[in-house]
């Protein structure tokens, strides 16, 4: 059987879960086969290496937004149909969650959003230079034994990646369920020198941005009583 699994130039593996938990309905698997091939990110750029978003997107976006591992996709599809002069780029390894996200793209006629169906670790030095206003990275894998900690998506790694691509005051914003990864990520990016970490008083981090919007994993965990925090982090100057 073929390792569907994506591996750095190392051999280890990027992605470690699950890419699908059931069959798609027909009417999902159709868009994943009919919708999804014209507005997949490539997995590589042209000769220079960079993912052309103008090309992408078929026009220049005045501002371009990304959502790491975007779930079901309900964060992402309205935050596209709030801001459609915005181009918005999503990873989701999880096939379901991608025809989730499908769905709401076709159902809303969203013209203005891209979709990597994979680990965005595979994409991110394909992507252009502080390009993206905002980076989103909502309700991530926890992977909360120890030896699992390098799994995580937020990482000494992988906060140099994404700072290239933010320029100078734009936005890093991280939530999560798990407190231990909300440490976690708090100790590694307050020590990064490319973020500040923006919050000023407890409301800052306890309550959503303004224009939030919440997705299913995020409900289902404040029904459960588990209070998410919302954690925003600014670019620094160089």
């Amino acid at each position: 059987m073929t390792d569907a699994v994506p591996r750095r130039p190392d051999g280890r593996p990027l992605w470690y879960g699950r890419r699908a938990s059931h069959k798609l309905r027909p009417g999902r698997q159709r868009l994943v086969d009919d919708l999804l091939p014209t507005i997949r990110v490539p997995s590589e750029g042209p000769s220079e290496g960079a993912i052309d978003l103008a090309a992408l997107f078929g026009r220049s976006m005045p501002a371009y937004r990304l959502e790491i591992g975007f779930g079901g996709g309900e964060h992402l599809a309205g935050q596209a149909a709030a801001n459609p002069d915005v181009g918005f780029i999503g990873s989701e390894p999880f096939i379901n969650g991608v025809a989730s996200l499908l769905a709401e793209i076709d159902e809303r006629a969203l013209a203005n959003v891209r979709v990597f169906d994979d680990d965005v670790r595979l994409i991110l030095d394909k992507l252009p230079a502080a390009a993206f206003e905002r980076i989103y990275v909502l309700f991530p894998d926890p992977w909360p034994k120890t030896r699992h900690h390098r799994r995580r998506i937020v990482g000494a790694e992988t906060l140099g990646q994404l700072a290239r691509l933010v320029p100078p005051g734009g936005q890093l914003l991280f939530a999560t369920d798990h407190m231990g990864y909300a440490a976690w990520a708090l100790e590694h990016v307050r020590r990064h020198p490319a973020w500040r970490w923006t919050a000023e008083r407890p409301g800052d981090w306890r309550d959503p941005p303004a224009d939030w919007v919440p997705t299913r994993y995020e409900k289902k965990a404040r029904r459960k009583g588990d209070l998410p925090v919302y954690l925003s982090f600014e670019r620094q100057e160089d």
